[in-house]
């Protein structure tokens, strides 16, 4: 058959370690023959990044901006052991942190279900993606610890020089710690909408849920711009869309999550939606089996893999030794990238063919044939562990069939 032709690149950004290599892989066995790739290709690899004084990751983020489609491979956030290991001239930030700062998005995650993998909450047959807004909170805390006998107040001083206060606590008898926390209306305008967007481009129900009813002016004040939002720019599209926006405090939430079959978007602020990801993508079986999606306010994507780069892995690998990582979150994320560039551009050929894509995946795995993680977590009566490469070669030969 003829490779499907593209109108408009995606962006492409490489990244670290086993899952740069897996990148290759998925390109080379799974879209080179079948789609004439064009992307507007940058490294983010650590090194590249070292050796551009991270500029690669800003000028990445811009290309996004420019053609609204982006995958991304997962890439390594610096420590110290990293520091020395690379040889690096400074720590350099975490390049979903600036892309996501650039972008002004919102990232989702959701579980891929396959059968053979059985979540921990049997209700749960439907997917349930976590919208977390990531600005804010206790990531960009201040804090301290006080002495005993201290008196600690909020001050704020308005742009005419005037000064508001208000108590905090007075520490009479005993030390304490205070902390203080911020978020923007902007910021959490751009989560609104960007939960609204996502929920109707995946034509699925949306819930918020904060804790208004204790933190009266923090939670409330997100609150509030989700209703108002909602009223005044979502209302009519949603009902159109047969869908439905429901607000609830964050405790009653996770009790109606649990009893739930899943099949919902749950937005979350910052550190809810911290914790709630890392719990939905256990209880559903693998962080392995995670897709994630950066999505702006005014409709630019970019799709990545939730893990890391599988630092085991690739010293394995690189001693010559046979890996069986799991590729199926950085497959879904050139799948979901090429799905969303075809729908952009009005090319069905390459909207059914990141389906197809996904589809061959999921048999692959129903099928018996899967990576290590996946064959101690399957339940399947038949089932067989092979490396990665292998896996990815087993798929494609689905593949062709579907196709």
């Amino acid at each position: 058959m003829a490779k499907i032709q593209m109108k408009t690149p995606l962006v492409e950004m490489d990244g670290d370690e086993m899952t740069r290599v897996i990148w290759q892989m998925i390109k080379d066995i799974l879209i080179y023959p079948y789609v004439d790739l064009k992307s507007e290709y940058y490294d983010l690899g650590l090194e590249y990044r070292n050796e551009t004084n991270d500029q690669v990751t800003f000028d990445s983020a811009e290309a996004t901006k420019k053609y609204g489609v982006a995958v991304k491979c997962a890439t390594i956030t610096p420590n110290a052991a990293r520091m020395t290991e690379y040889n690096l001239k400074e720590m350099w930030k975490s390049p979903n942190g600036t892309i996501r700062a650039i972008l002004d998005g919102t990232v989702f995650r959701t579980p891929i279900i396959v059968k053979g993998v059985t979540p921990f909450i049997p209700s749960w047959t439907k997917p349930i993606t976590i919208a977390r807004h990531a600005y804010g909170d206790v990531y960009k805390n201040t804090e301290m610890q006080v002495p005993e006998g201290s008196k600690c107040e909020i001050v704020c001083t308005d742009k005419n020089g005037n000064e508001i206060r208000q108590l905090i606590h007075e520490f009479n008898g005993t030390a304490g710690v205070i902390q203080g926390l911020h978020n923007t209306d902007k910021s959490i305008s751009s989560f609104a909408r960007s939960c609204f967007n996502y929920a109707l481009d995946m034509k699925q129900d949306l819930w918020f849920a904060s804790k208004d009813t204790i933190s009266k002016r923090y939670d409330h004040r997100f609150k509030d711009i989700f209703n108002d939002i909602y009223e005044a720019e979502y209302k009519e599209k949603f009902e159109n869309a047969g869908i439905e926006y429901f607000y609830t405090l964050i405790d009653d939430a996770v009790a109606r999550v649990i009893r739930s079959e899943g099949g919902y978007i749950w937005a979350c602020k910052n550190y809810d939606g911290d914790v709630m990801s890392d719990m939905v993508a256990t209880a559903y079986g693998s962080l392995a089996m995670m897709t994630s999606v950066l999505v702006s306010p005014d409709g630019v994507y970019e799709y990545e893999a939730a893990h890391g780069t599988v630092q085991r892995h690739y010293y394995k690998h690189l001693k010559g030794e046979s890996t069986s990582t799991n590729s199926v979150a950085t497959l879904f994320a050139w799948s979901g990238a090429l799905r969303k560039r075809g729908e952009l551009d009005g090319l069905k050929d390459l909207c059914d063919f990141a389906d197809s894509l996904e589809k061959a995946t999921i048999q692959t795995i129903e099928e018996g044939i899967m990576t290590g993680d996946l064959y101690l977590l399957s339940n399947l009566p038949e089932k067989k562990k092979v490396d990665t490469k292998t896996f990815l070669e087993e798929i494609a030969v689905r593949l062709e069939k579907i196709i």
